[in-house]
């Protein structure tokens, strides 16, 4: 039984070794391993206040996204108004231009128009009255083939001059 029941003076030994080595394992290990925890601790600590910042960040340039999309929508909105005004002003004044010219062009066929027709009128009565004396001109010759009748022709004539 001796085997099985540890003597006095190895128990008292045993006690001294795991004291010294509670304090040998105290200055050289849970010392830096303490330290390097409390390092730890910060650095999430630190990761965390990092992420939180990172956060409050974002939300405030997803705020200032937002704000800065919202005045380009109003800008190109405004462009977008002020294009079409601007358009419709150039078409406006096309139409007004086009109406200008038309009337004019109008104005210009109808001066044309009636002063081919003064022509045309001119020359038909230049051609009547040519076609009048020629037919005139022949009739008198056939009427006033003797003497004695243009005699009588230009007596009378005469009469109608002294009249007038």
């Amino acid at each position: 039984m001796e085997l099985l029941t540890p003597g006095s003076g190895l128990i008292i030994w045993q006690a001294i070794i795991f004291l010294a080595l509670i304090l040998i394992l105290r200055k050289l290990a849970w010392g830096p391993i303490i330290q390097s925890l409390k390092q730890r601790e910060q650095d999430i600590e630190g990761a965390l206040q990092s992420a939180e910042e990172a956060k409050k960040e974002m939300e405030k340039l997803s705020a200032d996204n937002e704000k800065l999309m919202a005045e380009a929508r109003a800008e190109r909105d405004s462009m977008l108004k002020e294009a079409m005004a601007v358009a419709n002003k150039i078409k406006e004044e096309a139409k007004e231009e086009t109406s200008e010219i038309t009337s004019k062009m109008i104005a210009d066929a109808k001066a044309t128009i009636e002063n081919e027709k003064r022509a045309a009128l001119t020359d038909v009565k230049n051609q009547v009255a040519t076609l009048s004396l020629e037919i005139t001109e022949k009739l008198v010759r056939t009427q006033l083939g003797g003497a004695k009748a243009q005699k009588d022709l230009i007596e009378e004539y005469v009469k109608e001059l002294n009249l007038n």
